[in-house]
């Protein structure tokens, strides 16, 4: 598998993507950064408590497993 960074001119071509994820061609991600602050957000609302320890170490864990199948 080979990942790239595109930078999107033309909103067309974001469609383009989009069809081709439809046919399974390709995967869209979304921006690392944005889900990052999107859960730091979440956790300093109070809503939610914060992970354990434990929890983090599974995560971790599941991440590196899906890195280093390839």
């Amino acid at each position: 598998m080979e990942v790239l960074k595109i930078n999107i001119l033309n909103p067309k071509a974001a469609q383009l993507l989009r069809d081709l994820a439809d046919l399974d061609l390709i995967s869209i991600e979304d921006d690392p950064k944005t889900a990052f602050y999107a859960t730091l957000d979440r956790l300093r609302s109070g809503d939610v408590p914060p992970p354990t320890l434990d929890e983090i170490a599974r995560e971790v864990e599941a991440v590196r497993s899906v890195r280093y199948s390839v």
